[in-house]
């Protein structure tokens, strides 16, 4: 099967208001701060290749394989908080699984609700081939981001009514609630502080499925 996801670069205009907050620090991880969270890093839009709000979650521990790339990432640069459950990096970036589409390990994305919420996120795990063979969203549950966490200190946390952390999907969350509107790649340079960057936002894509069976993202709803 052939995915073509498409992508636009988006350009960064630079005006004189000046920034409330500017990311998450390490030692001061709060989901809270979400509904106020500033991006800290310049970004470009490549795209919401799927809208779902579906926010799964899997059990870091799961990944056994000291060989992988996800492993190795995950012990070097990944910090359980331990009142949430949630992993997350250095910049305060919150580690998910990502299908194949969007990278590396380690790729860093700011994924931007309809809710008007950003989430920072780091790509810790990729998603396997045939649950997301679009290299966009699950096949089953339409997940694009899968939160990659202690679920154990996440249900008592969060708590759940059929023994999953929030009933197994983190849109039942106040502060991650939304339908993607965009995905923004992050970039390594940081934004300068009394600066505003507006980042334009690239078209919304669909799947279609062709007549040949070979699918394709396209751009516009």
């Amino acid at each position: 099967m052939k995915c073509l996801m498409r992508k636009s670069k988006s350009v960064l205009i630079a005006g004189l208001m000046t920034l409330s907050l500017l990311g998450f620090k390490s030692d001061e991880f709060s989901l809270g701060d979400l509904k106020n969270y500033e991006r800290e890093y310049k970004s470009e839009s490549v795209g919401a290749c799927s809208v779902s709000s579906t926010k799964t979650y899997e059990d870091y521990r799961a990944i056994t394989d000291t060989s992988s790339k996800q492993y190795r990432f995950i012990q070097e640069h990944m910090t359980v908080d331990e009142t949430t459950g949630m992993l997350y990096d250095e910049d305060g970036f919150i580690g998910v699984a990502m299908a194949w589409g969007f990278g590396d390990i380690g790729t860093r994305y700011y994924v931007v609700l309809d809710t008007g919420i950003i989430i920072p996120v780091v790509k810790v795990d990729a998603k396997a081939f045939v649950d997301a063979p679009n290299g966009c969203s699950h096949a089953a549950d339409a997940s694009v981001i899968e939160f990659v966490i202690d679920s154990g200190k996440a249900y008592e946390y969060f708590g759940g009514g059929n023994g999953l952390a929030l009933n197994g999907n983190f849109n039942n969350y106040e502060f991650l609630n939304g339908h993607i509107l965009d995905i923004e790649l992050v970039l390594d340079e940081k934004l300068e502080e009394g600066v505003v960057y507006e980042v334009e936002m690239a078209d919304t894509v669909k799947e279609t499925e062709t007549s040949d069976g070979i699918q394709v993202v396209e751009g516009g709803y």
